[in-house]
């Protein structure tokens, strides 16, 4: 189905049914993306108010056949809310959506619209003494919608699950203006197809949520952080059986970090204060949140004493005040930045088996420094296989010595990935960036039957095309 642009007699049509509060100026951030990859169109800006305002912006749109962009925080990393190529299409933000709808402290449940940063619902679930735990680092500006949409992680999957997981229950609105009312708030609704979860992860290529029904969590009695040094990604899986074997579910995030991210952090961003003299080859963030009763210091002290006995680890630091937690976080969310400000030849937010993880990062290794002279920084979320394993140039050099270099690094590390069995994306979503990924490396059957779902929702191609499938 061939789109068409916007036109002036296709905004005077959404005039006549809109507030003109509606319209925005198209202002550049909503045409750039975070790395500065892409620079998109857009032949109007539109911010509802409700989920009637996006029926009656995208009933005009299907009739009209103007494409969609769903807009939220502009934060994804794969290029699914910036369109490059075609005619211009319609902006479609949610940022005027922001309402916080109801809190059900004794359900465990938060009813958020899509536009609502995520910051913002965390807010309200500590207002009430519970927990909303799905964060990521930009959750400053992320809004809930575009989480969704991407099925977005973080790094507390290993405990509570990624978004598709905190999710009860969806209202959005489909290509034709549709309302889906599937807002519940049941944890038991056997009564057919989830298209809950078929929404949720479909990056905007459906239709578009609205507003989520979101699953809460009692906020734990005591938390504790502590930074442990390890000889290897083995010995840190090995650590990480021993501590939920201590802990159980109490263990709420495990993340790997790699002596490069740490050796990035000093050069880039020196006023961090490291936390050990010198930096270690490999090391471990753990994460715990207990129950009353329980002290998550001595927990984890405990577990550096076991892991130290079976020669798991080498040193370690245990957070002796929320200040020096904050402290011991700010070491692993800086490493995205400094990874910015070194410039990474290539990047992938991929996920593995647990178990193939250490003979991944050995082959990987020996693959890539057999390319060329790069650094290798992989950190990540360990306990839920997710690694962002990146590649950028050898000290003193650029990213533009490495012309072409790119296309090879990643071709070189998803065919190593898909060896293994794991995915090359983990929890970034498809968008644009790797359409062609996912036709080299997805399952044929898998694919016919997105793009039979895609025909049958979106049979004129208006949501986000060119997103997930290609157009």
């Amino acid at each position: 189905m061939t789109l068409t642009p916007v036109t002036p007699a296709f905004l005077d049509t959404l005039r006549a049914d809109l507030p003109e509060r509606c319209f925005r100026p198209i202002e550049p951030r909503y045409l750039e993306e975070p790395r500065g990859h892409w620079q998109g169109q857009a032949g109007a800006v539109i911010a509802p108010e409700s989920a009637d305002q996006v029926a009656t912006v995208l009933r005009a749109a299907n009739a009209a056949r103007v494409g969609v962009i769903p807009y939220g925080g502009g934060t994804g990393l794969v290029g699914g809310q910036i369109m490059t190529e075609g005619p211009a299409p319609l902006l479609l933000s949610l940022e005027r959506m922001t309402a916080i709808r109801a809190v059900y402290p004794e359900e465990n449940v938060l009813v958020a619209e899509a536009g609502a940063i995520l910051q913002d619902i965390h807010a309200a679930a500590e207002a009430v003494d519970r927990l909303f735990p799905m964060t990521i680092a930009a959750k400053g500006s992320a809004r809930i919608g575009g989480c969704l949409s991407t099925n977005a992680g973080g790094v507390n999957v290993l405990r509570y699950g990624n978004t598709r997981e905190l999710t009860l229950g969806i209202e959005a609105v489909l290509p034709d203006g549709r309302i889906l009312n599937g807002l519940t708030r049941l944890r038991k609704d056997n009564t057919g197809y989830d298209l809950r979860d078929l929404m949720i992860g479909a990056e905007g290529t459906l239709g578009v949520i609205t507003a989520a029904a979101l699953k809460l969590a009692p906020r734990p009695a005591g938390e504790g952080t502590a930074l442990m040094v390890v000889e290897s990604p083995a010995a840190a899986l090995s650590l990480l059986a021993l501590a939920r074997d201590h802990m159980g579910e109490g263990v709420s995030a495990f993340e790997l970090m790699h002596g490069t991210g740490l050796d990035f952090l000093a050069e880039k961003l020196p006023q961090l204060r490291r936390p050990f003299p010198e930096n270690p080859h490999w090391m471990v963030l753990i994460d715990v949140g207990l129950a009353r009763g329980l002290d998550p210091a001595e927990a984890l002290e405990a577990l550096f004493a076991a892991g130290l006995e079976a020669g798991l680890v080498s040193d370690g630091l245990i957070a002796q005040s929320e200040q020096q937690r904050h402290e011991f976080w700010d070491v692993r969310e800086q490493i995205p930045e400094a990874n910015r400000m070194i410039g990474s030849i290539s990047s992938h937010d991929i996920s593995l088996p647990l178990s193939a993880i250490p003979e991944f990062i050995e082959k990987g290794d020996a693959i890539l420094r057999a390319m060329g002279d790069f650094r290798l920084n992989c950190f990540g979320h360990l306990g839920d296989g997710n690694l962002h394993y990146n590649v950028f140039p050898a000290k003193g050099r650029q990213k533009s010595d490495y012309p072409g270099a790119r296309d090879a690094v990643q071709r070189a590390v998803h065919d190593l990935v898909h060896e293994f069995g794991g995915s090359f994306s983990a929890e970034h979503g498809v968008g644009r960036l790797k359409v062609g990924d996912l036709e080299r490396y997805g399952d044929p059957v898998k694919l016919q039957m997105m793009r039979t779902i895609k025909a049958a929702f979106d049979p004129n191609s208006i949501m986000n095309p060119g997103a997930v499938l290609r157009a």
